[in-house]
Order: C-alpha cells, then structure tokens, then sequence
C-alpha cells in the first residue's frame, strides 16, 4: 500500500478539489460549462483512487483467512468503485474525449470496459461459489485496478531513463501511442500465460474456500 499511497492520495484530493470546484485544479481535464463531464472524470478520480487502496487489502491472505468478512465487505467496496471508475472514465471519453486522440480514446474506453467486465465477474462468481473463477477475475481485476498508478510509473521511468523521447504534450509520440495499451494489456497477457501453468491450475482448482 505504502507504493500506491502517493498516487491514490494525489488523485483523491485532486477528484475531491475538482467536485467542489473544477475551475479552481487548473487541470486540463476540466470542461468549462460542462458540469457533466466535470462530474463523470473528478468523481472517476476519486473512486479509482479509493480502488487503488482497496485492491493492495483485498489479496492478502491473511485478511481473507482471519476476516473473511471483511474481505468479503471489502469485495463489494472494490465492486463499487471499479464500476462507478470505469462508468466515470467512459463517459468522460464519450462526452469530452481524451487529450491524445483517437488512439488514447481507444485504449482508455477498452480499459474501462475490462475493468466493469472483471468487477463483474468476480462478484457474480463469487457469489455463485465458483471459487477458482473468482480469483481468477479478482486477479485480473488486480491488474487493471493498479492500471493508473502503472501508467504513470511507465511514464516516470521513461522520462528518467530517456528525458522523454517519442513522446510529446499532446500525447501523441511514439511511446505516447504504446502507452495507451502497455500499462495494462502486458500485463494482463502475462497474467494469462501465468494461469495456463499446471502447477497454478491445480492450486487453484484445489482451493475452495473464499
């Protein structure tokens, strides 16, 4: 958690400055006359970074063994936000759009669709008792929740390591344009490849308590 606090908190007192009064962040992501999207991308910040804590809880095994309640309570928390993050995210695409075109449009909205479609299933497996399932989904939900603070961790060690070549204000350098998919498809693949090990299968498969 320790990681991801500088991130999450940036991003919450920024969500919560803008609610109140957007005008006020200078951010670029604030619309003037436009209370709506104002409203869809601060409250997305909020709520992503609430999610951004939720998730470093969620997989310990400890929590889950000591307190399964409150794994359980904290599920439905990440539930929450994840859906009201990626609803907040998309709708902001749809009525504003991002700052790097196209191609940040669609590697964004592809983001936020993952991210309510893994919410979803992890609770409905869940909820259904299709333990492997669940975690499966809850681990994809891991990596998609920690999406945002690896995008400006990518972004972080680039700029260190190469002063910021290929990439621009607008967004739209080369490393821009593979960046609008590199800080969560990867990993997800990887994620992929991981649960195709048999040793992982059988773990899995043998595991049958939430």
């Amino acid at each position: 958690m320790a990681i991801v606090w500088p991130f999450a908190h940036y991003a919450i007192r920024l969500g919560l400055q803008g609610l109140n009064d957007g005008a006020a962040t200078g951010s670029r992501l604030f619309t003037r006359n436009g209370p709506v999207p104002n409203m869809a991308v601060f409250a997305h910040m909020v709520v992503g970074g609430l999610l951004t804590l939720l998730v470093s809880l969620q997989l310990l095994g400890s929590l889950r063994a000591r307190w399964p309640r409150l794994h359980h309570i904290n599920g439905y928390a990440m539930f929450t936000c994840a859906m009201l993050a990626g609803a907040g995210g998309l709708a902001y695409i749809a009525l504003r759009g991002t700052i790097g075109g196209f191609w940040m449009d669609l590697g964004f909205a592809i983001y936020g669709t993952l991210m309510i479609g893994a919410a979803v299933q992890t609770v409905r497996n869940a909820q259904r008792r299709r333990i492997d399932r669940h975690r499966r989904w809850a681990l994809r939900l891991f990596v998609l929740a920690l999406g945002s603070w690896a995008y400006r961790v990518h972004y972080g060690i680039w700029y260190a390591l190469t002063g910021g070549v290929a990439s621009n204000g607008a967004f739209t350098g080369a490393f821009d344009l593979v960046q609008n998919f590199a800080f969560y498809m990867p990993y997800l693949l990887v994620l992929e490849v991981w649960f195709r090990r048999p040793a992982v299968q059988r773990e899995m498969s043998t595991q049958t308590s939430l």
